[in-house]
């Protein structure tokens, strides 16, 4: 019996069983391995910020192209789309990743480290890929060439989702998973089901973390400015000190949780990450800016401490004889990420065949966020963890997703290749038995 060409490539990347609906463990080829640790190496060492993605989504296009696909590039300022529709009738579905880097400066000792600088806030900053997001790149650009190699035994249709400014636009501007949406990424292209991953180090190369249900945290960034008089250091009963009220605001806010919150049902998280006031050593200023973010997980608690934030920082800075400006939030924030759970429970064993049953974990809540929960409002979600600290070290250890020493065991590209893989062709040859 003579193979076509297109299903050669097919049982080279995976075993298909004669029948529709059985999908065997996928089997990546050794070829398309190096060539997503070659795009990922690429993409660490010229990382770019959000909305500023120009030679990363240019990178994603051409390859896209070089596929055969209907790409569009533009979307959401640097965001790419494309289409591959598969020689046979069958459902749609969704794959998304995250283009972006972080105004981090690096500090690895790897040879493609990132010397990139660029200007953030008005200040010259280093840039880093010190959430991985170039690893999810290039994951997605991996599936994407290998679901192009078998596109007459596919079937139905697959839109690939490279998006910009996940860790948020620049001030002042529109950006992410929300400008995707709100430019018509699902308008005419309406999947049944969306996915995507992330590489975390809370977890050991080899090991995959998924959840039904809450994973990720909603967040909310807030801006608390307050207001007293300037005077003198020496006689600060000439003036109104708004550095003692901001420093009161700061610690009665704790009890927002603590005390107002029941966080035996979800947990709850505010968190101050700058304070901004004076310029000198005997001058008491006018002001005091206060930044920082809440994550809940459940919406009126989400609700509550919005206003329990707002009345503490106005009621204590009028205890002071200071005023507050409080904007909780001061910009609409990311919703928590909600794994739909009968798609979850359909798609786990999709993971267990790339993994192995053993290497599936529960990882439990996690307090950071992710704008994939906006694609998941629309369509049923499933977002999984990606382990990347490497075997044998303790992930509690191990720099986080944004430290300056985040590092990826590499082993983790094959494994998130072979799970994106095997998920989107377990849904779409509608195999529920695992």
């Amino acid at each position: 019996m003579r193979l076509s060409p297109s299903l050669l490539s097919l049982l080279l990347l995976c075993a298909i069983a004669p029948m529709a609906g059985a999908v065997e463990p996928v089997k990546t080829d050794p070829a398309l391995e190096a060539k997503v640790v070659e795009w990922r190496r690429d993409l660490h060492q010229h990382p770019e910020l959000g909305n500023r993605e120009t030679r990363t989504s240019a990178l994603v296009a051409e390859h896209l192209r070089a596929l055969g696909l209907d790409v569009k590039t533009g979307i959401a300022t640097t965001g790419v789309a494309a289409v591959l529709k598969g020689g046979k009738p069958g459902p749609r579905i969704a794959l998304r990743a995250d283009m972006d880097a972080l105004p981090v400066t690096e500090r690895t000792s790897l040879p493609f480290a990132s010397t990139a600088t660029a200007t953030f806030r008005g200040e010259t900053v280093g840039v880093m890929h010190a959430c991985g997001h170039d690893a999810h790149t290039s994951i997605l650009m991996g599936v994407a060439e290998a679901l192009a190699g078998m596109k007459d035994e596919l079937p139905g249709e697959v839109l690939f989702i490279f998006q910009p400014a996940e860790e948020g636009p620049p001030d002042g501007e529109q950006g992410g998973a929300e400008e995707m949406l709100a430019q018509g990424l699902f308008t005419d292209f309406k999947p049944e089901a969306v996915f995507g991953l992330h590489v975390f180090s809370t977890l050991n190369a080899g090991q995959i973390g998924v959840r039904g249900g809450p994973l990720m945290a909603a967040s909310d960034r807030f801006n608390i400015v307050v207001k007293g008089r300037q005077t003198h250091g020496s006689a600060p009963w000439g003036g109104i000190d708004p550095i003692v009220a901001a420093a009161d605001v700061v610690g009665t806010a704790q009890t927002i949780v603590s005390r107002r919150q029941n966080i035996s049902r979800q947990p709850v998280v505010v968190s101050f990450g700058a304070i901004k006031g004076g310029i000198r050593y005997n001058i008491i200023p006018d002001e005091v800016e206060l930044v920082g973010t809440i994550r809940t997980f459940d919406e009126g608690m989400r609700q509550s401490v919005f206003a329990e934030l707002k009345n503490v920082a106005e009621k204590v800075a009028d205890a002071h004889g200071a005023t507050a400006v409080a904007q909780v939030p001061d910009q609409k924030g990311n919703p928590a990420t909600i794994n739909d759970p009968a798609l979850t429970a359909r798609m786990r064993p999709s993971l267990e065949k790339a993994a192995g049953a053993g290497n599936v974990v529960d990882p439990g809540l996690t307090m950071g966020a992710e704008d994939f929960s906006l694609y998941a409002q629309q369509v049923p979600g499933m977002f999984f963890f990606v382990g990347a600290t490497p075997k044998g070290q303790d992930p509690k250890t191990a720099p986080s997703n944004h430290s300056p020493e985040f590092f990826l065991d590499e082993s983790a590209l094959d494994v998130g290749l072979r799970a994106l893989l095997q998920v989107s062709l377990d849904y779409l040859n509608g195999d529920v038995s695992g």
